[in-house]
């Protein structure tokens, strides 16, 4: 389902994803009809731009289209209007005569402030929606070394129906007495029954960052926006913001970004990151900023900048020795250290939330939990991926990270996850295709030399982390929150209560 070239009567991508007020963006898009609409709306607001009855054109999609995009030529511009604020924009397009269920197609892009507007600047995950993205053949999960922005979204990355809203993560909270769905066969076979390809569970603004968004508006939180390749194109991006966002699933950064945001804590701002699996693989971009590349699991045998004066560049994980660079290292927690909860055959049973060890933290004012209360559980908001850190305990009984390269924290509670390997996949498991790569083989090999029983189990039994640190001397914080499924958990009065108190910490900086 994900391999797909073509899902609706109508498709279309923008010529970036990000703008400033008063530029033009280009959109190119794909009609079988003779005429379409297009819409324009801020998310969760008016409609800012239409054109009506504009003429369909059936491009042709290269075959590769997934690695160099659709080269489709511009069909209409839109004028991003010099009152337009600071916002993720939806482009609706809607094709004339179609198939009720093939009529409409969507395009994303943002609107950046000039200068700040808030304190708070959200960074859309958009690096994760294109390595997920298989349109026009292949994703970095599907066989391809590299992905272009050049081409639209798979259906319900962006946007899907309210009917077709079941359960829009992938790792469903299992409640007591339920049998957990291991093999994913409910989530797996809902998507295929609605159309949706499985990956846009795993990223995209519908699933994640536009639930962070919608709490902000009825929490009174102001934002400001940019997207994953703003830090890298212009590093300066952040400054005046006293707190920078992640949310949901962050898991590519490019070189350029990761110095940007380091840039920025070291100079004085913060970082919250409500998101697991952050910052697990690095990126390279061409030259046209368009096209990505990652070869992920066999980057130290086929990546060609294996041996040479770039090989820190290596499109693999950020904690390869040859990259040298750890996300821990910034973030305080990383994959390596526990990277999937509640997912698949990852700690299946375990609760579903974090365990409060240090209660009398700023984060918990307000929340009355107490040392040993559960965050979230009811809401599954430990779920899918995760990040975590090496954990010993105190004189006085507390989690302290002992982790290898990563800056002094403050572990303010955890939760149970795991690396699964080929041994942790019963026979028959449709989770798992017999000879492909598995995480825990994979980082135990690379982080230990071998995929010996020893080394796996080094990096084998982890955990979801939250936890407070400061990379740099003199430097701003860095708040990690390590699951993908926090913003899940929003409606949770205590998961309400800390979000607010992290934001409002650094808001009144």
């Amino acid at each position: 389902m994900d391999n797909v070239t073509h899902y609706d009567a109508i498709e279309g991508y923008g010529s970036t994803l990000s703008l400033l007020p008063g530029e033009l963006l280009d959109l190119h898009i794909r009609c079988t009809t003779a005429t379409y609409d297009i819409e324009v709306a801020r998310a969760g607001g008016a409609v800012v731009w239409v054109q009506r009855d504009l003429a369909g054109v059936a491009h042709p999609t290269p075959d590769d289209a997934d690695a160099f995009g659709c080269r489709w030529p511009v069909s209409v511009q839109v004028p991003v209007g010099d009152d337009w604020p600071s916002g993720v924009y939806l482009v609706t397009m809607r094709a004339h005569g179609a198939a009720a269920d093939r009529a409409t197609g969507h395009a994303l892009f943002v609107v950046r402030a000039p200068r700040p507007t808030s304190k708070v600047l959200l960074v859309l995950s958009t690096n994760t929606y294109n390595a997920y993205n298989a349109w026009g053949g292949r994703s970095l999960y599907t066989g391809g070394h590299q992905v272009s922005f050049g081409r639209p979204f798979v259906r319900g990355m962006l946007m899907r129906a309210p009917a077709a809203n079941h359960d829009d993560r992938k790792s469903p909270p299992c409640l007591p007495g339920e049998v957990p769905d291991i093999d994913g066969h409910r989530y797996l076979a809902w998507r295929t029954a609605n159309g949706y390809p499985p990956s846009v569970a795993s990223t995209g603004w519908y699933t994640y960052e536009r639930r962070f968004v919608e709490w902000a508006e009825r929490s009174g939180v102001a934002l400001d926006f940019a997207v994953s390749e703003d830090l890298s194109r212009t590093p300066s991006i952040a400054d005046g913001y006293s707190l920078v966002i992640g949310a949901g699933h962050d898991e590519y950064w490019s070189a350029a970004q990761r110095d940007g945001i380091e840039r920025y804590v070291a100079g004085g701002g913060n970082v919250a990151t409500f998101s697991g699996n952050t910052m697990f693989w690095q990126v390279r971009f061409d030259p046209t900023r368009r096209h990505m590349t990652s070869y992920k699991y066999s980057a130290h045998v086929d990546d060609p900048v294996v041996g040479t004066a770039d090989e820190r560049s290596l499109s693999g994980m950020w904690c390869d020795p040859l990259v040298g660079r750890p996300e821990w290292g910034f973030l305080g927690g990383g994959s390596a250290y526990g990277l999937y909860s509640r997912f698949g055959w990852s700690t299946p049973r375990s609760p579903g939330g974090f365990t409060v060890y240090r209660d009398r933290h700023w984060m918990f004012e307000g929340t009355g939990l107490r040392y040993g209360d559960m965050i979230g559980a009811q809401y599954g908001v430990v779920g899918y991926e995760a990040l975590g850190c090496r954990l010993g305990f105190d004189e006085y009984g507390l989690p302290v990270s002992v982790t290898p390269g990563a800056p002094p924290s403050e572990v303010v509670g955890w939760a149970p996850a795991s690396n699964l390997g080929a041994a942790d996949y019963p026979s028959g498991s449709v989770s798992f295709t017999p000879g492909s790569q598995v995480d825990l083989d994979f980082v135990a090999s690379r982080m230990y030399g071998d995929d010996s029983d020893d080394s796996k189990d080094r990096v084998r039994h982890g955990n979801a982390v939250m936890l407070t640190c400061r990379p740099f001397a003199g430097g701003g914080e860095v708040v990690t929150i390590g699951s993908t499924d926090w913003v899940f958990a929003l409606d949770d009065p205590a998961v309400d209560r800390i979000t607010y108190n992290i934001v409002r910490r650094f808001d009144s900086v």
